[in-house]
């Protein structure tokens, strides 16, 4: 069975830090793109981070640029988002995501999300 295993949140003080991980289990991990999606009460879901499938290529969105970093694993089938200065803005559930950008077989996995408060 395909899993996204998303974990770390939990609560933290505006300025502090959180480390965000996924595991991942049931697919070739290494084909995959992985993001970090974030959603907060009465909100749409919006991309944070993005690395590409080799963990060469980053993407930040610009609430995320400078106070995140995301890097992968590929031997141990993880991803990580590495969260500093965190602000009550950033309270949300985290979810990740696995894209294979694949013309013929495309795919697309979501993890079940993990909460992030953050309090002022």
């Amino acid at each position: 069975d395909v899993q996204l295993q998303a974990s770390g949140g939990g609560l933290a003080q505006a300025g502090g830090s959180l480390r965000l991980s996924c595991a991942a289990s049931g697919f070739t991990f290494d084909d995959y793109h992985i993001g970090w999606f974030r959603q907060a009460p009465g909100k749409g879901r919006e991309g944070v981070s993005f690395i590409d499938d080799s963990g060469g290529t980053t993407y930040y969105a610009d609430a995320a640029g400078g106070r995140f970093t995301i890097s992968r694993d590929n031997a141990k089938n993880t991803v990580s988002l590495q969260m500093n200065s965190l602000k009550p803005e950033d309270t949300a559930i985290y979810y990740c995501n696995a894209h294979r950008f694949s013309p013929t077989r495309p795919a697309d996995y979501w993890g079940q999300g993990t909460q992030v408060t953050v309090s002022s």
